[in-house]
């Protein structure tokens, strides 16, 4: 019998190849790496560096509200766009963490089952086949990946050092702009741990007012941020809810990765024509998490404890980092540290790419972190290890010390 199914699947994911193909993708890379290194060094535990989500638990008191909401018969149901108490919540939330005043939580508000399928759903409403998406690189890549499944095309905006990992918006080629619709915006930004200026932003709103883009700025991180920076909304910079929104998320500022709830916040055709999108794709997240969610608006404090965990931290890894002769300095946000690699060990290895050096840290150093080759070679070191005490932060940093002492860096 024939497998006809083999021949039936979409073009955008392969056609009659999928399934087929034998790259292995970057993660897939690692686990296969770490599997190896466990089985080699049964001795050495895995010093994992590479995890992008939080270590913390969701707040004692957004869990209580969660136990105590599902057990009420009128949460049972769909919530399909929402629940209005929530998006009044965010709206507050977003005059009290960020302010931005002004926000109408009826129309310029719309919850999201997490911040992923937020941008997914954005290319679904605004790229048509031949649009174009402004992407940074590196960076998170659904929107773009949505956008060529759609038929449209993706411009990459090169984040690199001596641009602070801001994309250069002048240096985007005249077609490509002509064609754009979205500009995807990323600050705090991951993997970089860059943070954006007002000036940055009201730049971007500049650019997009000139070019007739939208504005879709990722602030998944924007409550992450240390050492004086405050947290700042693109939609705090005058004429921004004019070309675009933003979209938050509780995964990373309140500890709730596995929950699913974020919102899109800002102009309100957007607004709306992301809601109609989403009312084609999913009946919304469960009425109470969302309640939940709400508890956990109404106390950014809980935020705050967690920014005080990963500035701890980022303190600490920057400095086991430097005495071994990398070149870092902490970020001003986000839980990621982005480094430089070296171009070899002396006597030793070489390292053609970040690839090749994140290999040879979980390989032979037993730790695990994510390479990016996009713009320049570095590697991704996240402080969202697993560490129930200050004193045990303290050790496992002076262990990734001691593990890579032994190794003369040159850069």
């Amino acid at each position: 019998m024939s497998d006809y199914i083999q021949n039936l699947f979409a073009e955008r994911i392969g056609g009659s190849s999928f399934g087929k193909g034998t790259v292995l993708y970057k993660f897939e890379k690692i686990k296969r790496a770490r599997r190896e290194a466990e089985a080699t060094h049964p001795e050495t535990p895995i010093i994992d560096m590479g995890v992008g989500e939080p270590d913390w638990m969701a707040d004692k008191m957004v869990v209580e509200r969660l136990y105590a909401e599902a057990q009420k018969r009128e949460n049972r149901g769909y919530a399909d766009n929402g629940i209005s108490l929530f998006q009044e919540a965010a709206a507050k939330y977003m005059d009290t963490v960020y302010g931005v005043k002004g926000i109408d939580p009826v129309n310029e508000v719309c919850h999201a089952i997490g911040s992923k399928p937020a941008l997914a759903m954005m290319a679904q409403a605004f790229i048509n086949p031949g649009d174009v998406c402004l992407m940074t690189a590196p960076g998170y890549p659904i929107m773009a990946t949505m956008t060529r499944w759609l038929g449209g095309e993706v411009y990459n905006m090169n984040l690199v050092p001596e641009n602070n990992f801001l994309p250069d918006l002048d240096t985007i080629p005249a077609d490509m702009v002509k064609r754009a619709k979205l500009l995807y915006l990323n600050y705090p930004n991951n993997p970089t741990g860059a943070v954006a200026s007002p000036e940055f932003f009201a730049k971007a709103v500049a650019f997009a007012k000139a070019n007739n883009l939208i504005v879709v700025q990722d602030a998944a991180y924007a409550a992450l941020t240390f050492d004086g920076y405050q947290p700042l909304s693109f939609l705090s910079v005058p004429g921004a809810k004019d070309v675009g929104v933003e979209i938050h998320s509780l995964s990373k500022a309140y500890n709730m990765t596995g929950w699913r709830l974020g919102f899109v916040v800002g102009n309100a055709k957007v607004v709306k024509a992301f809601a109609c999108v989403k009312d084609n794709n999913d009946s919304g997240q469960f009425k109470a998490v969302q309640l939940a969610g709400v508890t956990a608006l109404e106390n950014p404090s809980i935020t705050q404890k967690t920014v005080e965990k990963y500035s701890r931290r980022h303190n600490l890894l920057v400095k086991a980092l430097c005495a071994v002769g990398f070149r870092v300095t902490k970020p001003k946000g986000t839980f990621y540290l982005y480094a430089a690699i070296p171009k070899g060990v002396t006597g030793g290895a070489r390292f053609a790419n970040a690839e090749d050096f994140s290999q040879w840290l979980i390989k032979e150093k037993q730790i695990s972190t994510v390479p990016w080759d996009d713009a320049g070679h570095f590697v991704r070191f996240s402080v969202t290890f697993i560490a129930d005490t200050e004193d045990a932060e303290i050790k496992l940093m002076d262990e990734i010390q001691r593990r890579l002492s032994d190794s003369k860096f040159d850069w």
